[in-house]
Order: structure tokens, then C-alpha cells, then sequence
């Protein structure tokens, strides 16, 4: 395909390294945000975002004249041939997906939308939300395309310019095949549906990952009681190509800015329908209560009582390789610690400011100033590269709880400390080769 003239709604996660993405396959692309002081930083080549890649290709698209950003939407569509609505969809009450920016940017600007050109929804979105904009709209000359997207935070440029499919739905075929087609550059299958399926493969997904990072946390459990190593198990789980190695680390519990509302969205989804997914309703469970479980291993730690015990915090990002706080089981297991009583100081090599409920630090070592306990609850590797012998001389106790098993636990203790993972057996005295 040559060049297409494109328009990005929205300029959060998705639709940044959309637009920045689009523009780097040589199509011209207009990003457009209602925060005007945000376009003019980015207008600068300035990204808030911390995402490997996403800054340089902001930079190349504007050089390029390529790339371009505006807070007016309505003269941004006025000449494209396809609209990217990349707005949040949050969870909204009882979970269902919350689609008031979907429906403001569709009545804003679907009067003024050339003859032909497709809308197309990025954002994750419900089935039927196609219909719905199409209904909205009350224009049949306006195809209406879902073009669900597949980020990862951390990878999401390499994840859309390598991406493991594309999936394109729409009750026009044409227009859907016109929108893989924005995509031929890079080496992907596409899937062609309609629009219902294409809506429904991203929940399809992100639920599957997130029940199957509830199922590993349990085996974990299971680990602790029976004696077993969950680093073994899922090795040995891994190799099976049935099962594969992705979502096979037990943690503190999923989290970020898609899995908790997409699970919770298709739960009401399948509500609407009469459909009882009491597979799904026990994944969403089994977070809580891995959470749960993790705060009851601190209090262990820290000999049963949290109240006034002073904890070392390292992480507060939802994963590593990102600076996004929502729905962190960082901030989750932290927020209950605090609730009990505990004294938190915490530190993450991308996250400052003020976080209610405890102190943030920005030397990773003031966290371990008369600790009692230090928990590590996001995986970044210079984690692994502190000098634990300096940490053990800081801190007031000598426990580690390790909720990620990033570190060597023989490093641990070697530095005089206590180490205990998740679904590890614990170590004090020594550790096997």
C-alpha cells in the first residue's frame, strides 16, 4: 500500500506508538489530544511515556514530516482515509468497559469524516461496540473497523512493528482488508473476521494470560506446602509446546493497565449473555488471594505483626521496564501493609512523587535504613546488582521476601540474610547449587 493519510484519537499508551508506528511505515499521521499542553510537548519530540524505542521514533516521524499533533480533531479528519480511536476505555461500574470517550470523539467527529474513510477502534472495547459507533454515526458511507491492539508495556514498539498477528474485523470486508493492509510492511499473518470476533479475540486473550498467570501463582502455593520448586515445575511445564514458557512466573499478582478490566469487562460481557464464566470469576479471585497471601508471607517475615514494622519496598511499577502504576500489585500489596499498621519506604528506578502510604526514596539503599524486611515487588534487574552485604549492614532484621524470585538467593545469603521467594522453599542456612 502506499502512503495513507491516518489520524490517531488519543495520544495515552496505545495511540502514541500507533501514530508513532504508523508514521515510521511511511504513512502521513496526525496524533491528535484534547490536553494542549501535552501536544505542545510532544509537538517538541518531548514523550512522557517510558517505553524503549518510543521517544526515537516520536523523533524520526517529526523530522520526517511524517508525524504531526493537534488538539483539533475535526480539521485533523476532514481529509483521512482512517481514524484510529485510541481513547480509554477504563472499567466503569459493575466492570463492564466504560466507552464515554469512544462515544464524545464518535459524536464529535462523525459528521465531518470524509465519504469512505474507515473508523477504526484500537482501544480494547466490548462486542458490538462496532455496531454500536456505526448506529452512532447514522452513516452508512462510514465503515467501521475493530483493529484490537496487542502492547505489551516494556515492548510495545518491537510488539507492533513484530507483531504475532494482526486482527482486523469488520461487517466490511473491504475496509478490513484495506486496514491489514496499513500492516503490509511487517511480517505477520492477518486475521480477517468479522466485527464481533475481532472485538472478542483481545478479551479472548488477555483473560486466557490472566488465568493462566492465576493457575502458576497457585501451583506456587502448592509448591510452598508440598515441598516442591515452582522453578523446577514450570521448567518442566515450559518445554510442553501445548503449554509454553510465557506466564509461567508466579508473583504478587497480575495487574497493569489491561488484564484487571479486561477480565472484569468480560465477565459482564458474558453476563449479558446468560453465560455463568466461573472460570474467569476464579482467576479474578485467585488474584486477590495470591495478593493476600503474599501480605501474610511479610507478616512471617517480620515475626506475625505488621504494625509499626518497618518494610523496605523495592518496586512500585506494575512491571519492570515501565513507569505505569495502574492496577500495580506493587501498589496493591503495599496499600494493604500500610493498612496494617507497617511503616513503607519504597523505591523504583522509574516512579517518584508522593504515593499515599508511604515514603518514596530515590537511592534504592535508603529503603533498607532500619528495615525490618525488604520486599522486592517488581522485577528490575538492577535489583539483582545491589550490594547485599551494604544492604544487610542497613537494615534492622535480615529478611528478604523475594514476590518476583528475581534474586540469587545464595547472593541473599550470603550477605548475612534470610531469603523467601514464592513457591521456593525458604532459605536461612543454605542454598543448593
Amino acid at each position: 500500500m502506499s502512503s495513507a493519510r491516518i489520524v490517531v484519537v488519543g495520544t495515552g499508551y496505545v495511540g502514541l506508538t500507533t501514530g508513532a508506528c504508523l508514521a515510521s511505515l511511511s504513512h502521513q499521521v496526525t496524533c491528535v489530544d484534547v490536553d494542549e499542553a501535552k501536544v505542545a510537548r510532544l509537538s517538541a519530540g518531548r514523550v512522557d511515556i517510558l517505553e524503549p524505542g518510543l521517544s526515537e521514533l516520536v523523533a524520526r516521524g517529526l523530522t520526517s514530516g511524517r508525524l504531526a499533533f493537534t488538539t483539533d480533531a475535526r480539521r485533523a479528519v476532514a481529509d483521512a482515509e482512517g481514524v484510529f480511536l485510541c481513547v480509554p476505555t477504563p472499567m466503569g461500574a459493575g466492570g463492564a468497559a466504560d466507552l464515554r470517550a469512544v462515544e464524545a470523539v464518535t459524536a464529535q467527529i462523525g459528521d465531518v469524516l470524509p465519504p469512505g474513510c474507515a473508523l477504526i477502534t484500537k482501544s480494547t472495547v466490548p462486542v458490538g461496540t462496532a455496531r454500536r459507533i456505526a448506529d452512532l454515526i447514522g452513516r452508512h458511507d462510514i465503515p467501521v473497523v475493530s483493529n484490537p491492539e496487542f502492547l505489551r508495556e516494556g515492548t510495545a514498539v518491537s510488539d507492533f512493528l513484530g507483531p504475532d498477528r494482526i486482527v482486523v474485523g469488520s461487517d466490511d470486508e473491504p475496509a478490513a482488508r484495506w486496514v491489514a493492509d496499513l500492516y503490509a510492511g511487517l511480517s505477520a499473518p492477518a486475521v480477517i473476521s468479522d466485527a464481533a470476533s475481532a472485538e472478542l479475540v483481545k478479551y479472548a486473550a488477555n483473560c486466557f494470560l490472566a488465568m493462566k498467570l492465576s493457575y502458576v501463582n497457585a501451583i506456587a502455593e502448592l509448591c510452598e506446602r508440598l515441598g516442591a520448586d515452582i522453578t523446577s515445575v514450570t521448567e518442566g511445564m515450559g518445554y510442553d509446546r501445548r503449554i509454553g514458557r510465557s506466564f509461567l512466573k508466579p508473583g504478587p499478582g497480575w495487574g497493569g493497565s489491561c488484564l484487571p478490566k479486561d477480565t472484569h469487562a468480560l465477565l459482564r460481557i458474558a453476563e449479558s449473555v446468560r453465560y455463568d464464566f466461573g472460570m474467569l470469576g476464579a482467576a479474578i479471585d485467585e488474584n486477590i488471594a495470591q495478593r493476600d497471601r503474599i501480605v501474610a508471607k511479610i507478616a512471617g517475615a517480620v515475626g506475625g505483626t505488621l504494625a509499626g514494622a518497618r518494610i523496605g519496598v523495592l518496586g512500585l511499577a506494575f512491571k519492570a521496564g515501565t513507569n505505569d502504576l495502574r492496577d500495580s500489585p506493587a501498589l496493591s500489596v503495599s496499600s494493604v501493609l500500610s493498612a496494617l499498621g507497617a511503616e513503607l519506604t519504597a523505591y523504583d528506578p522509574a516512579v517518584g512523587g508522593e504515593i499515599p502510604g508511604m515514603t518514596v526514596v530515590d537511592d534504592p539503599y535508603q529503603v533498607a535504613k532500619g528495615a525490618d524486611a525488604i520486599v522486592v515487588l517488581t522485577e528490575w534487574a538492577e535489583f539483582r546488582r545491589l550490594d547485599w552485604a551494604y544492604v544487610s549492614e542497613l537494615m534492622h532484621g535480615d529478611a528478604v521476601v523475594d514476590t518476583r524470585n528475581l534474586l540469587e538467593p545464595r547472593v541473599v545469603l550470603d550477605a548475612g540474610l534470610s531469603w523467601q521467594g514464592v513457591g521456593r522453599p525458604r532459605a536461612r542456612e543454605r542454598v543448593s547449587a
